[in-house]
């Protein structure tokens, strides 16, 4: 089921002399985990709140769930969140944390806690008080706080930071559930990009308070694909080497007569001796593409943030 949840057109927020977002607009569409990547400062938390409604924008417009200007606010609701550090009573468990929650927001029925629970993978921690909780399954019960209203989207910051391994993995399993089995829009926060490609299917790239790039998933993959890059006056013969010896067809011929071979990439011995044994001269034999770090800092220009945060 598709749909815009959010539109912003020109967003820009200035505290004094300060411009933290210059000019963003950024579109989020129904069904889709959205990481939302920018070094530390970047103006990522900035954006979310001024999504949510927590801070004002000094110029421009934002539409939630088709809906501007008044009647925002009632719109909002169908909007969870986790900024910065999840609200918990630490002397309380998880369920009395979900439970205080749960009567603050009004929500009717007590069977929801333990659903929520279940969601996020804390339905057997009984008696243990908050204060007990792994960093991860502190961030988990945040969640499970920002799931209380059955939003449709979802905004989590900086959700894996400060987390170990199985903490950053519970969480990250945790978002792709959320979208794949229970229809949310998740937009999530990070300046951790390898991370976020483990479960993103887009990416907004901010640096200084402006969107550098809005790119999907699939762009992405492309734009850092590995492969190996052989030069030779004879592609003819190397065409037929990789068909017939190598049993590939995942190469393309480039207009310079280079060809880049998408497959075998972590057999480039073997594909080098292959060719040399059948003839094929080469001139140039190369892994190239870009790896995710070095793709983020092209796309940022290689700069770093400011004071925005």
């Amino acid at each position: 089921m598709g749909g815009t949840i959010v539109k912003t057109e020109g967003i820009t927020k200035k505290y004094g002399r300060a411009t933290v977002l210059n000019n963003v607009s950024i579109t989020l569409e129904r069904g889709r985990i959205y990481g939302l990547i920018g070094v530390n400062g970047a103006g990522k938390t900035t954006l979310m709140r001024q999504i949510l409604g927590l801070s004002v924008p000094t110029s421009g417009d934002i539409e939630i769930f088709g809906k501007r200007g008044g009647q925002i606010s009632d719109e909002r609701s169908r909007i969870g969140c986790l900024i910065e550090a999840p609200g918990l009573v630490l002397n309380l468990t998880a369920k009395q944390n979900l439970h205080l929650h749960r009567i603050m927001h009004g929500i009717a029925g007590g069977d929801i806690e333990d659903r929520l629970l279940e969601t996020v993978g804390l339905s057997n921690t009984g008696k243990k008080k908050a204060k007990n909780f792994s960093l991860g399954m502190k961030q988990r019960l945040g969640v499970a706080i920002a799931l209380l209203t059955n939003p449709e989207l979802v905004i989590l910051d900086e959700p894996i930071n400060g987390l170990d391994p199985i903490g950053v993995v519970e969480i990250r399993e945790l978002i792709k559930r959320l979208c794949h089995e229970h229809g949310m829009t998740i937009l999530i926060s990070s300046h951790n990009l390898p991370e976020l490609y483990q479960c993103a299917t887009d990416y907004i790239i901010i640096d200084r308070g402006e969107i550098k790039q809005e790119i999907s998933l699939e762009e992405l993959e492309e734009k850092c694909r590995h492969y190996l890059l052989i030069e030779t006056d004879d592609r003819e013969k190397l065409a037929t080497v990789l068909e017939s010896e190598l049993g590939t067809t995942n190469f393309k011929v480039m207009p310079d007569g280079s060809v880049q071979l998408y497959d075998l990439t972590d057999e480039r011995d073997r594909v080098a001796d292959v060719l040399f044994e059948n003839g094929v001269r080469t001139k140039g034999f190369s892994l190239m593409g870009e790896t995710l770090e070095n793709y983020f800092i092209s796309a940022i220009g290689g700069g770093s943030g400011n004071n925005a945060k």
